[in-house]
């Protein structure tokens, strides 16, 4: 009995490297996930105000342009 129980501590030390893996894994995805929802939603945003600083440093006169839209520079 005593032998069967040690077998199986052996075994289940063993896993462990394995379960560590695959967490890094989920975590690995689960930071890209984030990682592409916070582009996407801040993406049009900061795309506009790149536009607007361009358009300041160019001496234009910039329009804003529609909800979810990039303005744009006119000089």
């Amino acid at each position: 009995m005593l032998s069967l129980y040690t077998n199986l501590a052996v075994r289940l030390q063993r896993n462990e490297k394995g379960a560590t893996a695959v967490e890094y894994g989920i975590m690995v995805g689960l930071i890209a996930v984030v990682i592409i929802v916070a582009v996407t939603l801040l993406g049009t945003t900061l795309q506009d105000m790149f536009v607007q600083v361009q358009c300041s440093i160019s001496s234009g006169t910039y329009t804003a342009g529609a909800a979810g839209a990039a303005g744009t520079c006119a000089p």
